[in-house]
């Protein structure tokens, strides 16, 4: 487990830098510290020492030991798949999600749980109410309460029983770390990232959760992004396709990762808690980050610029304009617009 105390909150704020700043009126009134890292085009395939090097853009410590909370889910989903997890694209992106509680989302996570012929009652994430607000509202209307379903990780979770069913392992334990599912999420996150685990401790949903730093959760996208293309057919390269394809039911209305994912296709991208992203380009180009104080505010800002400074406007079918809306932040003061978030990433020079 990791320890807590001085150590490990000094290490994690050791080098970091101004990643976005917060300006109202002409002033900046609040600026966000963190690491940042954007991968080239050019990258190693797992497994491959000889590879060429990945070129790479470095704000703060790319070596920084971070907790991905759930931008890992797009590995944890490859993990599953490797071990007979089988699922249509559709449910195999909700296996990937951070998902709002829509309509869409609780039938997906029926459905999955349904073909292992199990039912909601074997979850065993953290109850929760809908992170959609007209879905909280709805669900709040028929009288219901906090929900293992209705949390946002339930996909995941109805899909790592699922993969438990064709594997033969035990379901009521799915979440304990020594349980031979988790012993294989904790194997792909260390071969996708090439870092080893060091840290483990139990995420926000109950699930174990492992660690990495940020420039290996980059190179893990960059890897799962380029699977279509570098390993078609893999578990990764399945994950890479579900989740770019309905990229609705990885997070849902008004979600930047879904926002994103929409705007270029065969992008890869994953939020996490506490300020955490990856995302990933099909030619292998990367990006992930780790903002200090784990606000969300700056996120979108810094993904998009982010996505700009990796060119990913170069793709064919971009939209130029969603993506320029999803990076607008604005800061309001009276019901108007009075400054916005603006990430420090457009104002470094090339490498």
């Amino acid at each position: 487990m990791g320890t807590p105390g001085g150590t490990a909150r000094a290490a994690v704020a050791r080098r970091a830098v101004e990643l976005a700043e917060v300006l109202r009126g002409d002033l900046v009134e609040s600026v966000h510290l963190g690491h940042l890292v954007l991968l080239g085009a050019t990258v190693a395939g797992s497994g491959d020492p000889d590879g060429p090097p990945a070129e790479e853009l470095v704000l703060g410590d790319a070596d920084a030991v971070v907790w991905p909370r759930s931008s890992v889910k797009p590995f944890q989903a490859a993990a599953m798949v490797r071990h007979g997890l089988d699922l249509p694209p559709r449910l195999l992106a909700l296996a990937a999600a951070s998902h709002g509680g829509e309509p869409a989302h609780l039938a997906g996570v029926r459905e999955i749980l349904a073909g292992a012929g199990l039912d909601e009652s074997s979850l065993q994430n953290t109850p929760d109410m809908p992170l959609h607000a007209p879905s909280a509202l709805a669900w709040q209307l028929e009288h219901r309460g906090p929900a293992s379903i209705t949390q946002n990780c339930s996909g995941k979770h109805a899909a790592m029983l699922a993969t438990c069913v064709v594997a033969g392992w035990d379901t009521s334990t799915y979440l304990e770390p020594d349980h031979p599912l988790q012993v294989a999420v904790r194997r792909a996150v260390a071969e996708l990232t090439d870092v080893p685990v060091d840290h483990a401790t139990v995420d926000g949903c109950g699930a174990p959760l492992f660690s990495t730093t940020v420039r290996g959760l980059a190179r893990g996208f960059a890897r799962i992004a380029s699977a279509p293309s570098r390993a078609p057919g893999s578990p990764e390269a399945q994950v890479a396709v579900a989740m770019s394809a309905f990229p609705e039911m990885v997070g849902g209305q008004g979600r930047d990762a879904t926002i994103a994912m929409r705007a270029v296709p065969g992008l890869v991208a994953k939020d996490g808690a506490d300020g955490v992203y990856g995302a990933g380009l099909p030619d292998g180009r990367a990006l992930a980050f780790k903002v200090l104080d784990g606000a969300s505010r700056p996120r979108p800002a810094l993904l998009v610029a982010a996505l700009r400074r990796l060119r990913a406007d170069s793709l064919p079918g971009v939209d130029g304009a969603a993506l320029d809306d999803l990076g607008d932040v604005p800061v309001h003061g009276g019901g108007r617009t009075v400054g916005a978030v603006r990430a420090v990433l457009d104002q470094v020079a090339d490498a």
